[in-house]
């Protein structure tokens, strides 16, 4: 399988939880959240992002509702999703995000003993490791 370089999205009104695979695309680390005034500059971040990085495809995580159907918080995620392709130019994947915010939290408390302070702010972007961890397991 070719090498590719891909990005994790865990998308937030307030902060957007970032992920990325290593050049050879083994491991996956979690990257600073981003914070954005509206979507324009978050897609305007996200480039910029993407190119710095190289990043080939990014994989979006997808809220399903609890009964596993597309409610409005997908939906958006799906028009998201969109945008992003058409402004990025890098193809989008999207990924059940199903618990990873709830997961990445009960790993920062569990094996790291992290503060809650500290967790406010690695959370989302551990949750974004969990996302990609769960698409590069999918392949």
């Amino acid at each position: 399988m070719p090498i590719v370089r891909i990005l994790a999205v865990d998308f937030g009104s307030k902060r957007v939880g970032l992920a990325l695979t290593d050049p050879l695309g083994y491991t996956v680390q979690p990257l600073p959240y981003l914070t954005h005034a509206s979507k324009d500059d978050f897609l305007n971040k996200l480039k910029t992002l993407a190119q710095e990085k190289g990043v080939q495809r990014i994989v979006l995580g997808l809220p399903r509702s609890l009964d596993g159907s597309i409610g409005p918080k997908a939906l958006e995620c799906q028009k998201l999703a969109v945008n992003i392709e058409k402004f990025c130019s890098v193809p989008v994947t999207l990924q059940d995000e199903s618990f990873t915010t709830r997961e990445a939290e009960d790993i920062l408390i569990r094996d790291l003993g992290m503060s809650r302070k500290k967790r406010k702010e690695a959370k989302d972007s551990m949750a974004a490791v969990l996302i990609l961890q769960s698409y590069l397991s999918s392949l």
